[in-house]
């Protein structure tokens, strides 16, 4: 495992006791409440959460869809762990540790991927936009919820202490097109959250 992906490993893993209780928890659940009013998911679909962290989307998801079933994946053990103690629809979701640019799923096996305010953590986003299409069952649906960069004379905007990178709606799409995936709309959620869905 490179330096890189240990490091967000740690972060994560730290972070994950009191991950539910901080603030930035309050507005995940502001933008899950959002998301879910926006999409729209079909009857009996399998879902992947990339990057789940302690389960709050598939709980939320979980009551407005009774039958769909899912996967949500993350890099934090710690984080999984709690996702697996909170998890209010056993059998339909599980968790499982794993790392977005290898994906450990077959071709075309989900209906449709959710990546919430956590795009901008990975090294090399690219990668994962193709294993995200790889996933992805021709139809199905990716929705990319994150934090956008306002000016776009920018690729992206790195803050190098954190390694996070904040990207335009006009590099989504580039990165998006180059990875076989189509965007459909572009949406505010939630102050700077922009969701963006793309179409395989």
């Amino acid at each position: 495992m490179n330096t890189f992906i240990q490091n967000k490993k740690q972060i994560f893993d730290r972070w994950s006791s009191s991950y539910d209780w901080t603030f930035p928890s309050l507005i995940y659940q502001a933008i899950h409440k959002r998301l879910i009013e926006t999409i729209e998911i079909p009857e009996n679909a399998n879902v992947l959460d990339l990057g789940c962290g302690t389960g709050q989307l598939f709980n939320r998801l979980g009551k407005e869809y009774p039958e769909i079933t899912g996967i949500g994946l993350d890099l934090s053990p710690k984080m999984l762990q709690i996702a697996r103690q909170k998890n209010q629809h056993r059998p339909r979701f599980i968790y499982i540790e794993g790392n977005a640019e290898s994906l450990p799923f077959a071709e075309n096996q989900f209906d449709a991927v959710f990546n919430t305010i956590s795009f901008l953590h990975y090294q090399h986003p690219e990668q994962v936009l193709s294993e995200v299409t790889r996933v992805l069952k021709p139809g199905g649906k990716f929705h990319l919820v994150d934090i956008v960069a306002k000016n776009p004379t920018f690729k992206g905007i790195t803050n190098s202490p954190a390694n996070i990178t904040f990207y335009t709606p006009e590099k989504r799409e580039e990165m998006g097109k180059n990875a076989g995936l189509l965007c459909s709309e572009h949406h505010y959620l939630l102050g700077f959250v922009m969701l963006t869905t793309f179409v395989k």
